[in-house]
């Protein structure tokens, strides 16, 4: 893998391409955890005397109202203080304005351009990895640097159109190398190797249960989405989530593989679908039609902690109940804090179970919790990631 260790960039300008798609309320962003993990990029350039332009999008723009709320000035103002320079905000993602910036920049300076869907309010120039704005974009710098991993599974201009206009001198941020490291175990994963998958729909996750399941030694099953697997068995899942258009293929996969298949025992089952409700926990075997699961229940859980008491290696996608409710959160909780507990070397794949186990307090003690969320579940199908493949 070709990082940005391996490129000289004294005296360079580089483009970084980052992901501030941060969270901003009245002007003032609310998280800024994105940005906080792009210094280590950054920081290398600017230590070995480049002249750093930061690119990243903000949210989506459709129309001219977006543009406003998509303001990435406040952006640069965070950096500046993480950084302890000044990094100046050029409202422009094109023109004189942006290329006398760039020109008149000294080693050590740091720019940040304006959000690069700006360029989609004609044309979807960047969403749709318009040729003349990559190659554009590519003219500005001597150097490009993607350590967007959030985005490499989009072809857009600024992660693919640029770096085929620069392929000898692309490469990837620290970012995205710690990330492609550690989704790595799934290349040849430590035995046993575990899966645990939850969220709503099974068919979010057909793909990756495709690719991982000749991979595992078992897949743990939880979350709305076992329900459909449990229907496919013939239990009555009463007002459960239901996935119908993928029954057949939960019948298929369950024919199949039923030796590594491994679903709910027991279900935290209440009436209407609300935090304010009483709950009990009654065994698959015994829920009524009007009766919804929305947890996994504690035999259940004890069945997961038996199964990935002797992994060597897991990946976790999706928490196991309506993670929203405090009610139906807990064995999320338990089961992430078994695996802390006992030192078991885990990826979490990125989206709802990342946010999970950074409101238990638990992120930082995995093994790694993945910034991406379509791009990780992308990469766990086994798909090639455009971003990826343009500086591969």
């Amino acid at each position: 893998m070709k990082t940005i260790k391996d490129l000289e960039l004294n005296n360079k300008k580089v483009l970084i391409r980052c992901d501030f798609n941060v969270p901003i309320k009245e002007g003032k962003i609310v998280d800024d955890t994105r940005i906080v993990g792009a210094i280590p990029t950054i920081q290398y350039a600017l230590d070995h005397n480049a002249k750093v332009i930061l690119m990243s999008h903000l949210g989506r723009v459709k129309e001219e109202a977006d543009l406003e709320k998509n303001n990435l000035a406040p952006v640069a103002v965070r950096l500046s203080e993480l950084l302890k320079r000044e990094v100046k905000f050029v409202n422009a993602t094109r023109g004189e304005e942006l290329e006398n910036a760039i020109n008149n920049m000294n080693d050590g300076e740091v720019i940040l351009m304006q959000n690069t869907r700006y360029e989609d309010l004609n044309g979807k120039k960047e969403s749709s990895n318009d040729p003349e704005l990559g190659a554009y974009w590519a003219s500005l710098g001597d150097v490009y640097i993607n350590d967007a991993f959030g985005t490499i599974h989009r072809a857009h201009a600024s992660n693919v159109g640029i770096p085929s206009n620069l392929q000898e001198t692309s490469a990837f941020g620290f970012l995205i190398e710690k990330e492609l490291n550690a989704l790595s175990i799934l290349d040849n994963p430590e035995k046993p190797f575990m899966v645990v998958l939850g969220g709503a729909k099974v068919a979010d996750k057909i793909g990756v249960i495709e690719n991982l399941v000749t991979k595992a030694d078992k897949i743990l099953i939880g979350g709305g989405m076992a329900f459909t697997f449990l229907k496919a068995e013939g239990f009555n899942i009463g007002k459960s989530l239901l996935d119908a258009e993928s029954l057949d293929f939960c019948k298929d996969i369950l024919a199949k593989y039923s030796d590594k298949i491994v679903l709910p025992v027991d279900v935290a089952v209440t009436n209407e679908y609300s935090n304010d409700e009483e709950y009990r926990e009654k065994d698959i075997t015994d829920l009524t039609d009007e009766e919804m699961g929305l947890d996994i229940g504690s035999k259940t859980l004890e069945l997961f902690e038996n199964n990935l008491k002797e992994a060597k290696s897991v990946i976790w996608n999706g928490p196991l109940g309506v993670y929203e409710f405090d009610k139906y959160k807990v064995n999320t909780d338990k089961l992430l804090q078994y695996i802390v507990d006992n030192n078991i070397k885990t990826v979490l794949g990125g989206g709802d179970i990342v946010a999970a186990a950074t409101v238990a307090n638990l992120k930082d003690k995995v093994y790694h919790a993945s910034t991406g969320g379509g791009a990780t579940l992308e990469y766990l199908e086994g798909k090639k990631l455009p971003g990826i493949e343009a500086i591969k």
